[in-house]
């Protein structure tokens, strides 16, 4: 039965002042691959990603650019939605801070806070980092030597005038809600991994100081950005502005109201899960929920920051020019495109279609989900794709279709001769449990693996009763009918285990079920056109959506072509 409750997950909407790059890519990656774990086992599920356009940066680069701050936020975030296309990110609406439907709502809740005196105009002396538009405190500022935690660029003092909103106010309130969150009760809510928990709790010690969330309108603003309400000499301080459109994507309740093409969306707050790298987890675990319980609206169930990725082992900066760039994982893909060519040339044949899928599941199996950095290096890469999906995914399906192709005509083979329950059965056993678990800690590794392991408990049941053996006595009856069973045991488990592995393959794995006539997706030929039925009734064994005798199996090619790790791709 489908989960009733809906599951909506968000990413940080990213800075529009440049191209993407791996951690953009990354981040959305894993945020996919959520939600289309959430839609197979049947959850109603919500992914917004999106673009935060209303910098101060945005303006001085647009300038330099010789555009207009519009027009060059409309250059980048063209350049995100062609790079979320490019890495098959499926997701169910890109927010833009600069849309009107933005714009309206982010101002209604601001003014809220205002009438509710959780906003306040005060003078503000202290640290501001230009190069990510943010307050800092003296202990933070002074810890960093005054410079950028994140960049490493000198801070700037500054004595302003700004409007404040109460953190202080709240700061018992989100004890009590992290707490409720590690027990899980009613009204709180969880911050993951374990570290960055500590680390908010940490700072929550030191005590907390109330934020600027204005800046004072200068003479040559360019007017952009979002006025503070009845207050036309200030304007919402960009990350404030950013982190309501969590909300206001989906809320139906503030002007402006429900347009036809939003539908109604109310249902899908409080938001499941946050998603983030590890640099914005204070504004993620602490000031926005500091702001929903000053509004009056449910908390998020999950705030997750994962860590950085490496590059070759080297932290990756702008001034070493090693950060892996949106064209570089473009190159990984074609690069292994270029695998296959190679390979059809070898054969005869016409290359088959490989795609993203070899980077998403590097990405995802190999990032940094948890609290310690992870390395985009090109030798793992190589291996993690030849063992995972060469060698693993790729090899044991064309395996079991090659052999059905053989023996029985590429049709799948009547088992019913024998009763007895064969070990990949075994394994099968209970998997929608496993991976509800592992969904609902946000463990994606889980997930992912139970897929992985599948795969291999075939590979070592092909070993074991060695049907290519029992085949050259394919005459005797009762050997046939082991045979069948046999074969159909390795076709029915990779078939449930390429369900799990679809929300990190979904091009490749809606390839094999085309050529296995066993497509659980509505649309055969659109990876991302929905499921027929949850997982608990997709992946049992002998059921309804289970392989049936005489069901057609195309052989095909391999899906994954092996690599040589002496090849790069260019640019690299």
């Amino acid at each position: 039965m489908a989960h009733k409750k809906p599951y909506s997950i968000t990413t940080p909407i990213y800075y529009v002042n440049d191209r993407p790059h791996i951690g953009h890519c990354y981040t959305t990656v894993v945020a996919d691959v959520a939600a289309r774990f959430a839609r197979l086992l049947g959850r109603d599920t919500f992914f917004l990603t999106g673009t935060d356009e209303h910098a101060e940066k945005v303006v001085k680069t647009a300038i330099e650019r010789g555009h207009t701050p519009q027009e060059w936020a409309d250059i980048n975030a063209a350049e995100f939605v062609k790079a979320f296309k490019l890495m098959s990110i499926d997701y169910d609406d890109f927010m833009r801070t600069s849309e009107d439907r933005h714009k309206g709502r982010a101002s209604s809740y601001i003014k809220a806070l205002m009438d509710s005196r959780d906003i306040y105009l005060g003078d503000y002396k202290g640290w501001y980092d230009p190069s990510q538009e943010e307050y800092l405190t003296e202990t933070v500022a002074k810890e960093h030597d005054y410079t950028s935690p994140v960049t490493g660029k000198p801070l700037e003092e500054r004595s302003e005038k700004n409007y404040f909103f109460r953190l202080s106010k709240y700061e018992d309130r989100l004890h009590a809600a992290i707490d409720k969150g590690v027990k899980g009760e009613p009204g709180g809510y969880r911050i993951l991994p374990d570290a960055r928990k500590n680390e908010v709790l940490g700072r929550l010690k030191q005590g907390l100081n109330d934020v600027p969330v204005s800046r004072a309108v200068k003479e040559d603003d360019a007017d952009w950005g979002i006025l503070m309400p009845g207050d036309p000499t200030h304007r919402v301080y960009v990350w404030i502005e950013a982190l309501c459109n969590y909300l206001t994507a989906v809320d139906n309740t503030t002007e402006p109201n429900t347009t036809e093409t939003e539908g109604d969306r109310s249902k899908y707050w409080p938001a499941s899960v946050h998603v983030m790298a590890k640099d914005i987890l204070w504004f993620h675990a602490v000031i926005w929920p500091a702001m929903l319980m000053a509004l009056g609206r449910p908390l998020p169930g999950v705030v997750y920051a994962h860590a950085y990725f490496v590059a070759e082992g080297v932290k990756m900066s702008k001034s070493l020019g090693n950060f892996i760039e949106i064209d570089q994982l473009e190159a990984y893909a074609n690069w292994v495109v270029e695998a296959e060519r190679k390979q059809a040339d070898k054969e005869g044949r016409e290359p088959r279609p490989m795609g993203i899928d070899p980077v998403r599941w590097y990405l995802a199996t190999q990032g940094p989900l948890g609290a310690n950095d992870a390395d985009f290096a090109h030798t793992k890469f190589v291996e993690v794709y030849n063992a995972d999906l060469a060698n693993g995914i790729g090899n044991c399906a064309s395996r079991v279709g090659n052999m059905i192709e053989k023996y029985f005509g590429g049709e799948v083979p009547d088992y019913s001769g024998t009763e007895q329950v064969s070990t990949p059965q075994k394994v099968c056993t209970g998997i929608t449990n496993d991976v509800l678990e592992g969904f609902e800690r946000f463990d994606l590794g889980i997930c992912t693996q139970i897929g992985v392991m599948l795969v291999n408990a075939v590979d070592g049941y092909i070993n074991e009763t060695r049907p290519f053996s029992l085949a050259k006595q394919i005459d005797d009856t009762r050997v046939r009918e082991e045979l069948s069973s046999v074969l159909y045991n390795c076709a029915e488990a990779v078939r449930i285990a390429s369900l799990l592995l679809y929300p990190v393959l979904p091009n490749k794995m809606a390839e094999l079920w085309r050529h296995w006539h066993c497509s659980p997706l509505h649309d055969p030929d659109d990876p991302n056109s929905g499921f027929k039925a949850p997982l608990a009734e997709l992946a049992q064994w002998g059921g309804e959506y289970s392989l049936k005798p005489g069901q057609k199996i195309d052989k095909g090619a391999a899906l994954f072509m092996r690599a040589s790790a002496e090849e790069t791709p260019p640019g690299m």
